[in-house]
C-alpha cells in the first residue's frame, strides 16, 4: 500500500507562490509509477493540475498550468512538489496528491481515474 502525505498548503496572497510537497511511501511506490496533483474547488469538479514519471522524470500540465505551475521530484526524499506562482483568487482549491500503479507508458497520465492512491489533501487559499 501507498501512503501518500501532502503538506505546505495555506494562505497567500494573490501574485504571490506557493510550493506544496508530497511525500510518498510504502512498498507498492516504485520507479513505474507516476505522481500528479489535482485541485478542487467547492462546488467545482477535479482539476487535473501537473503530474510526473517517477523514474523518468518527464512531466505533463494542462494548457491552463503551464507557465505558473511547476512539478518536481525528490528522488531520495520520495517527495514530489509542485510549485505555484502568481498566484490567482481562483487558484484556491483543496489540492490532492496521487500516485498510479505500474505503468509504462512515455507520460504521466492526466485521468484521475488512472490514479489508484490518494493524499487527504492540503488547502490553499489565495486573497486579495
Amino acid at each position: 500500500q501507498v501512503q501518500l502525505v501532502e503538506s505546505g498548503g495555506g494562505l497567500v496572497q494573490a501574485g504571490g507562490s506557493l510550493r506544496v510537497s508530497c511525500a510518498a511511501s510504502g512498498p507498492g511506490f516504485g520507479n513505474y509509477a507516476a505522481v500528479g496533483w489535482f485541485r478542487q474547488a467547492p462546488g467545482k469538479e477535479r482539476e487535473f493540475v501537473a503530474a510526473i514519471r517517477w523514474n523518468s522524470g518527464v512531466t505533463l500540465y494542462p494548457d491552463s498550468a503551464k507557465g505558473r505551475f511547476t512539478i518536481s521530484r525528490d528522488s531520495v526524499k520520495n517527495t514530489v512538489f509542485l510549485q505555484v506562482n502568481s498566484l490567482k483568487l481562483e487558484d484556491t482549491a483543496a489540492y490532492y496528491c496521487a500516485a498510479t500503479g505500474q505503468i509504462f507508458s512515455y507520460l504521466p497520465p492526466s485521468d484521475a481515474g488512472r490514479y489508484v492512491y490518494w493524499g487527504q489533501g492540503t488547502q490553499v487559499t489565495v486573497s486579495s
